[in-house]
């Protein structure tokens, strides 16, 4: 299993990494920040979703889970179903 989202496949973004070092008066080279590399990885979850009538074990990242949480409270179909189904209560305010 790779480590990507399920449903919008988002995965492993090649990014740099950026200290932020005052440089010296004047703008010299070799006082400059460094730059490395470094790889930016997305926040994934393991799941059971229902998938033809089967269970299945898949990868979701985050913002995918919230949406389908967000739809759930909402009323509306969400586009993955949960087998194991945990579902967030709908905070109301009140007013005294």
């Amino acid at each position: 299993m790779l480590n990507i989202c399920y449903h919008c496949e988002k995965g492993i973004i090649y990014g740099r990494s950026h200290t932020h070092h005052r440089g010296v008066a004047g703008g010299r080279w070799k006082k400059r920040a460094p730059k490395t590399r470094r790889i930016f990885s997305a926040n994934l979850v393991r799941l059971s979703i229902n998938e033809d009538g089967q269970e299945k074990q898949v990868k979701l990242c985050t913002k995918c889970l919230k949406r389908i949480n967000k739809d759930m409270i909402d009323g509306k179909k969400p586009f993955l179903k949960l087998s194991k189904i945990k579902t967030l209560k709908k905070k109301v305010a009140v007013v005294n």
